[in-house]
């Protein structure tokens, strides 16, 4: 196939350092392309693609902020790599910078196909990378010095990095899976559920994918649902819709089941875990929540149980997004609890609190012939609970 490497850089500062990378990909035997993304002077080494060309004959007016020129330029490079790698053309995507190059060339790649290989070498890479990787697979690679002129350090880097990518594009992954692949989510205390569910659908040829639902793992399984790589889900634990309404650690993000949606996909919905709110240690809980019922889990977590009006306002976040979908939805409702805590005898028990989450759920999710909601007697982790979601699935 006659796929090139998009190598990335804003080559009005960093040219030269990019230029080397191409000549250890092309040493290595792998075609290059390098593209210009500067914002500000001329490229000091020409690219193979210019700023123009990926503006697309588009001109930034950022009237002296810099942020704001990173912010278009980022833009401008996710439409244009977008439909390069729709035509066949990227082999894989690698970039070079600092904080603005890094803002730049990762906001593209976090739109670009799971698998593709992408490496951002960067100086920001010791850091928290979680804005520039988010749920993506990116492979992030500190420059240790500054991108800034070639030397003993940067050279070795930029070598180590380009042969990685070398190796990255040169040898194929065989997929040798026809099975229909599933995503479902779970949380440590619906465990016993959907491990139960995995191993039934398993047993059913299906290849079932468990993304652990921390805010990151749902939009990870919704990017590659949006990839058309799960043709199915059952999104079992649903917690994160619970931390994004009330303010914990693991939020879902304003976009959660929009790519399930959007991709008219099969879909068995419950409400795992949604009786707590996650946060850090537990002086890290705010001031506002410090009478209210918590469970340190570990050192690092604390739980904090969902009350009644939180939970009315969870299932209407949950409803607002089920009722725009047009592809066959199934809620299933564990009237018994909704995790290991929410059992009689355990801290997070609360019926009442149950009580109005499903009754929100009930009134507020317009059932039509595709879309219901059904209550069930059980607690989400008995066996027939799990085997009401296999069998719905199915």
């Amino acid at each position: 196939m006659n796929r090139s490497v998009y190598a990335i850089a804003t080559m009005d500062t960093q040219g030269e350092e990019l230029a080397y990378l191409a000549a250890c990909l092309r040493t290595a035997g792998v075609d290059v392309k390098t593209i210009d993304v500067g914002t500000q002077t001329e490229p000091s080494v020409a690219p193979d693609v210019s700023r123009a060309t990926v503006l697309g004959g588009q001109t930034i007016d950022h009237g002296g902020d810099r942020g704001t020129a990173v912010t278009a330029m980022g833009e401008a490079l996710n439409v244009f790599l977008r439909d390069k790698v729709h035509a066949g053309d990227v082999a894989g995507v690698i970039g070079i910078g600092g904080s603005g190059g890094t803002a730049i060339v990762t906001a593209a790649m976090r739109q670009l196909p799971i698998g593709l290989p992408k490496l951002m070498v960067s100086t920001v890479a010791s850091r928290n990378t979680a804005p520039y990787v988010d749920c993506n697979d990116i492979t992030m690679k500190y420059s240790v010095v500054d991108v800034a002129g070639l030397n003993a350090v940067s050279e070795q880097v930029l070598g180590n990095a380009a042969h990685a990518m070398a190796g990255m594009v040169s040898h194929t992954i065989p997929s040798g899976r026809s099975k229909p692949t599933l995503g479902m989510t779970m949380f440590g205390v619906t465990t016993p559920c959907v491990s139960a569910v995995r191993e039934s659908l398993e047993s059913d040829g299906y290849d079932c994918l468990v993304f652990h639902a921390t805010g990151t793992g749902g939009r990870a399984m919704e990017r590659l649902v949006d990839s058309g790589m799960i043709q199915g889900v059952l999104d079992i634990s649903t917690t994160e819709v619970a931390d994004e309404v009330v303010g914990g650690m693991f939020p879902a993000g304003p976009h959660r089941f929009e790519a399930l949606i959007e991709r008219q996909i099969p879909l068995v919905l419950s409400v795992g875990a949604l009786d707590m709110v996650n946060f850090g240690s537990i002086d890290t809980v705010p001031e506002k929540f410090a009478q209210r019922l918590l469970h340190v889990h570990n050192a690092q977590v604390t739980l904090m149980r969902t009350n009644i009006d939180e939970n009315r306002q969870i299932a209407r976040w949950i409803a607002a997004k089920l009722n725009q979908s047009v592809a066959p939805v199934t809620v299933l409702i564990p009237e018994g609890g909704v995790s290991m805590l929410d059992d009689a005898g355990q801290p997070f028990h609360d019926p009442q609190a149950d009580a109005a989450l499903f009754s929100e759920l009930e009134e507020q999710i317009v059932q039509t012939e595709s879309r219901n909601v059904i209550r069930l007697p059980y607690h989400i982790n008995d066996p027939a609970f799990a085997q009401a979601l296999v069998d719905h699935f199915r």
